[in-house]
């Protein structure tokens, strides 16, 4: 029997990624769901209960070290092992710079889309090695190309794109896969959560989103990379071109991310 750490596994990709694998493993699966709303993370566990999984339910703030400490913990001690971290759990936030006021969110949302995943993958870095795991870590296409009014959110993305790619050289030699993933505009509601430039909740999305791919097919993906110990899984083909693009013409992948927001959202001129 597997057993996989999920954080964000309330709603949204964490929580599809946990239904796919219950469906797909059974029995033959153990899930430790994380996320700070726990009624939530019960409804989830209990979709993946009714196809066989076990199901570990820990309420977790990622953004707190002593609480990643614990989920992991939870998890060993149930389990007695653990063959996969998923650092799915992430804030998002949309704010023109200049607007800001009081920096406090930008510190807020690096603690939870960063340092959650570090202090979980610091944490859970002995179990990995003794099943030769896997460590998969849920970044954006926003961690590759710099998008307006994303300086907080791409920071943080750019951020776990760099850590995760030095820690895949420093555990290769355990055995142990990193894979990274890069999703564009999925249809969650992370957007409307996400922080505002006064740190309070946008309530709305700040990009287009009639043609955000659907959870499912975004899970599908991550999940798909994961059983192949993929490097990385970047989900799109603009995402793909963009990232290639801006090394030899970034001032046209600049205008490609100005496209990709609302024109409300952009700067005033």
């Amino acid at each position: 029997m597997q057993v996989i750490v999920i954080t964000g596994a309330s709603d949204g990709i964490g929580a599809e990624m946990a239904r796919q694998l219950a469906r797909r493993h059974g029995s033959d699966l153990a899930l430790v769901l994380a996320a700070r709303n726990a009624a939530a993370l019960e409804e989830v566990a209990g979709q993946c209960r009714a196809d066989g999984a076990q199901v570990l339910v820990q309420a977790t703030d990622v953004g707190v070290q002593d609480e990643c400490r614990r989920l992991i913990a939870a998890a060993a001690g149930r389990f007695g092992r653990i063959d996969a971290l998923v650092n799915n759990a992430g804030r998002s936030g949309h704010a023109l710079f200049e607007e800001v006021q009081d920096l406090g969110w930008y510190e807020d949302l690096m603690r939870v889309n960063l340092w959650g995943s570090v202090w979980c993958t610091h944490a859970a870095l002995p179990w990995l090695k003794q099943a030769r795991g896997q460590v998969v870590a849920v970044a954006s296409l926003a961690g590759l190309v710099g998008v307006p009014g994303r300086t907080a959110y791409g920071a943080s993305k750019f951020a776990m794109a760099g850590f995760f790619e030095s820690l895949r050289a420093e555990l290769k030699p355990h055995g142990i896969s990193v894979t990274t993933a890069y999703p564009g505009v999925v249809a969650t509601r992370i957007r409307y959560r996400g922080f505002n430039a006064a740190g309070g909740e946008l309530g709305a999305s700040s990009l287009k989103e009639e043609a955000a791919m659907p959870v499912a097919e975004c899970a599908a993906l991550i999940l798909a990379g994961m059983a192949g110990r993929k490097r990385e899984v970047v989900m799109t083909a603009k995402g793909k071109l963009g990232r290639w693009l801006k090394l030899i013409a970034p001032g046209l992948v600049e205008n490609m991310a100005l496209a990709a927001v609302k024109a409300e959202a952009r700067p005033h001129s």
